[in-house]
Protein backbone atom coordinates (compact mmCIF):
# COMPACT_ATOMS: atom_id res chain seq x y z
CA UNK A 1 0.00 0.00 0.00
CA UNK A 2 2.68 2.71 1.04
CA UNK A 3 4.31 1.79 -2.80
CA UNK A 4 1.25 2.80 -4.34
CA UNK A 5 0.81 5.88 -2.64
CA UNK A 6 5.02 6.95 -3.04
CA UNK A 7 4.57 5.72 -6.90
CA UNK A 8 1.04 8.36 -6.92
CA UNK A 9 2.53 11.13 -5.38
CA UNK A 10 6.21 10.46 -7.34
CA UNK A 11 3.87 10.68 -10.81
CA UNK A 12 2.02 13.51 -9.64
CA UNK A 13 5.43 15.25 -9.04
CA UNK A 14 6.81 14.09 -12.58
CA UNK A 15 3.70 15.72 -13.94
CA UNK A 16 3.67 19.11 -12.38
CA UNK A 17 7.30 19.19 -12.83
CA UNK A 18 7.24 18.28 -16.41
CA UNK A 19 4.28 21.10 -17.16
CA UNK A 20 6.78 23.62 -15.34
CA UNK A 21 10.02 22.80 -17.58
CA UNK A 22 7.99 22.62 -20.96
CA UNK A 23 6.16 25.40 -20.41
CA UNK A 24 8.92 27.71 -19.20
CA UNK A 25 8.43 31.46 -18.53
CA UNK A 26 9.12 33.23 -21.64
CA UNK A 27 9.55 37.55 -21.81
CA UNK A 28 9.67 36.68 -25.73
CA UNK A 29 7.23 37.13 -28.12
CA UNK A 30 9.05 34.71 -30.35
CA UNK A 31 9.81 32.17 -28.37
CA UNK A 32 9.12 28.40 -30.06
CA UNK A 33 7.03 25.98 -28.61
CA UNK A 34 8.91 22.74 -27.50
CA UNK A 35 6.19 20.36 -29.92
CA UNK A 36 8.66 17.53 -29.37
CA UNK A 37 6.93 16.90 -25.85
CA UNK A 38 3.84 14.56 -26.13
CA UNK A 39 1.04 13.68 -23.80
CA UNK A 40 -1.12 11.03 -23.75
CA UNK A 41 -3.66 11.74 -26.58
CA UNK A 42 -6.76 14.08 -25.73
CA UNK A 43 -8.24 14.38 -29.29
CA UNK A 44 -9.72 17.96 -30.19
CA UNK A 45 -12.53 16.53 -32.14
CA UNK A 46 -15.28 19.04 -32.70
CA UNK A 47 -17.61 17.01 -30.12
CA UNK A 48 -14.77 17.35 -27.69
CA UNK A 49 -15.01 21.09 -27.73
CA UNK A 50 -17.28 21.87 -25.05
CA UNK A 51 -16.46 21.47 -21.47
CA UNK A 52 -18.55 21.13 -19.01
CA UNK A 53 -19.94 24.76 -17.88
CA UNK A 54 -17.11 26.13 -16.32
CA UNK A 55 -17.84 28.47 -12.78
CA UNK A 56 -16.59 31.47 -14.26
CA UNK A 57 -14.84 34.60 -11.99
CA UNK A 58 -16.53 37.19 -11.06
CA UNK A 59 -14.24 39.42 -13.08
CA UNK A 60 -15.59 41.35 -15.95
CA UNK A 61 -13.78 41.58 -19.22
CA UNK A 62 -11.93 45.28 -19.52
CA UNK A 63 -12.84 47.25 -22.25
CA UNK A 64 -9.78 49.17 -21.85
CA UNK A 65 -7.23 46.30 -22.07
CA UNK A 66 -5.09 46.39 -25.03
CA UNK A 67 -5.16 44.51 -27.78
CA UNK A 68 -1.59 42.77 -27.51
CA UNK A 69 -1.17 38.92 -29.15
CA UNK A 70 1.39 36.61 -29.23
CA UNK A 71 2.77 36.49 -33.10
CA UNK A 72 5.34 35.36 -34.26
CA UNK A 73 7.26 37.75 -36.68
CA UNK A 74 4.09 39.86 -36.47
CA UNK A 75 1.74 36.64 -37.24
CA UNK A 76 -0.82 36.34 -35.17
CA UNK A 77 -1.07 32.30 -34.14
CA UNK A 78 1.61 31.61 -36.79
CA UNK A 79 -0.43 31.81 -40.07
CA UNK A 80 -3.53 29.84 -38.94
CA UNK A 81 -7.00 30.68 -39.64
CA UNK A 82 -8.79 31.28 -36.17
CA UNK A 83 -11.93 31.29 -37.54
CA UNK A 84 -11.39 27.53 -39.02
CA UNK A 85 -11.11 26.09 -35.57
CA UNK A 86 -15.02 26.98 -34.99
CA UNK A 87 -15.96 26.31 -38.21
CA UNK A 88 -13.87 23.52 -39.40
CA UNK A 89 -13.07 21.66 -35.95
CA UNK A 90 -9.14 22.09 -37.08
CA UNK A 91 -6.64 24.50 -37.17
CA UNK A 92 -5.98 25.16 -40.87
CA UNK A 93 -3.21 27.38 -42.38
CA UNK A 94 -4.06 30.87 -43.15
CA UNK A 95 -3.78 32.49 -46.86
CA UNK A 96 -2.10 35.82 -46.98
CA UNK A 97 -4.38 36.82 -49.06
CA UNK A 98 -6.98 36.93 -46.71
CA UNK A 99 -4.85 38.97 -44.10
CA UNK A 100 -6.25 41.32 -41.52
CA UNK A 101 -4.56 43.66 -39.15
CA UNK A 102 -5.75 43.67 -35.92
CA UNK A 103 -4.22 44.46 -32.50
CA UNK A 104 -0.74 43.70 -32.87
CA UNK A 105 -0.88 41.02 -35.47
CA UNK A 106 -1.59 40.02 -38.82
CA UNK A 107 -4.05 37.18 -38.94
CA UNK A 108 -4.31 35.73 -42.06
CA UNK A 109 -7.64 33.29 -42.76
CA UNK A 110 -8.22 30.24 -45.28
CA UNK A 111 -10.93 31.97 -46.89
CA UNK A 112 -12.15 35.32 -47.94
CA UNK A 113 -15.36 34.50 -46.19
CA UNK A 114 -13.80 33.77 -42.93
CA UNK A 115 -11.62 36.82 -42.85
CA UNK A 116 -15.13 38.82 -43.06
CA UNK A 117 -16.61 36.68 -40.27
CA UNK A 118 -13.26 37.82 -37.93
CA UNK A 119 -13.55 41.49 -39.03
CA UNK A 120 -17.17 41.46 -37.93
CA UNK A 121 -16.53 40.10 -34.60
CA UNK A 122 -12.92 39.08 -33.73
CA UNK A 123 -13.45 39.07 -29.88
CA UNK A 124 -15.67 35.65 -30.79
CA UNK A 125 -12.26 34.57 -32.50
CA UNK A 126 -9.25 35.83 -31.26
CA UNK A 127 -7.73 33.34 -29.09
CA UNK A 128 -8.44 34.04 -25.25
CA UNK A 129 -5.35 35.83 -23.50
CA UNK A 130 -4.12 37.16 -26.71
CA UNK A 131 -3.29 34.01 -27.86
CA UNK A 132 -0.76 33.50 -25.67
CA UNK A 133 -0.61 30.23 -22.91
CA UNK A 134 -3.64 29.65 -21.37
CA UNK A 135 -1.89 27.24 -19.08
CA UNK A 136 1.08 30.18 -18.62
CA UNK A 137 -1.79 32.91 -18.09
CA UNK A 138 -3.02 30.55 -15.31
CA UNK A 139 0.65 30.34 -13.32
CA UNK A 140 0.66 34.26 -13.65
CA UNK A 141 3.13 34.43 -16.55
CA UNK A 142 3.04 34.46 -20.56
CA UNK A 143 4.74 31.47 -23.03
CA UNK A 144 4.44 31.34 -26.80
CA UNK A 145 1.81 28.49 -28.29
CA UNK A 146 1.13 25.31 -30.60
CA UNK A 147 -1.56 26.24 -33.65
CA UNK A 148 -2.02 22.33 -32.82
CA UNK A 149 -2.63 22.62 -29.07
CA UNK A 150 -5.89 24.31 -28.67
CA UNK A 151 -9.42 23.76 -27.63
CA UNK A 152 -12.47 25.64 -28.15
CA UNK A 153 -14.24 26.37 -23.86
CA UNK A 154 -17.32 27.58 -23.83
CA UNK A 155 -17.51 29.01 -27.06
CA UNK A 156 -13.91 30.28 -26.56
CA UNK A 157 -11.02 29.67 -28.22
CA UNK A 158 -7.73 28.95 -25.56
CA UNK A 159 -4.18 27.92 -27.05
CA UNK A 160 -1.21 26.00 -25.43
CA UNK A 161 2.37 26.13 -25.52
CA UNK A 162 2.17 22.23 -26.51
CA UNK A 163 0.25 18.65 -26.56
CA UNK A 164 1.57 18.06 -23.06
CA UNK A 165 0.53 21.15 -21.40
CA UNK A 166 -2.38 21.36 -22.87
CA UNK A 167 -3.36 17.84 -21.11
CA UNK A 168 -2.08 18.82 -17.55
CA UNK A 169 -4.41 22.58 -18.77
CA UNK A 170 -7.60 20.62 -19.08
CA UNK A 171 -7.43 18.90 -15.81
CA UNK A 172 -8.93 21.63 -14.22
CA UNK A 173 -10.44 23.53 -17.14
CA UNK A 174 -13.12 25.64 -15.44
CA UNK A 175 -10.29 26.45 -12.39
CA UNK A 176 -7.09 27.32 -14.71
CA UNK A 177 -9.58 29.71 -16.68
CA UNK A 178 -10.65 31.42 -13.65
CA UNK A 179 -7.17 31.87 -12.97
CA UNK A 180 -6.38 33.00 -16.30
CA UNK A 181 -9.14 35.63 -16.38
CA UNK A 182 -8.06 37.23 -13.12
CA UNK A 183 -4.37 37.07 -14.26
CA UNK A 184 -4.70 38.48 -18.12
CA UNK A 185 -5.60 42.04 -17.28
CA UNK A 186 -2.25 42.67 -15.60
CA UNK A 187 -0.29 40.63 -17.89
CA UNK A 188 -2.03 42.09 -21.44
CA UNK A 189 -1.00 45.82 -19.78
CA UNK A 190 2.57 44.48 -19.36
CA UNK A 191 2.88 43.24 -23.03
CA UNK A 192 1.23 46.18 -24.45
Amino acid sequence: MKIIYFATIFAAAALSLGLAVSCGKSDSNTANPNTAVTAPASPNSVENQTAPPASRSAVKPDKALPKVFYSEGGLAIRGTDPVAYFTQGKPVKGNPEFAYKFGNATWQFASEQNRDLFVKSPDKYAPQYGGFCAWAVSQGYTASTDPDAWKIVDGKLYLNYNSAVQWGWQKDISGNVSKGDNNWPALAKEKS
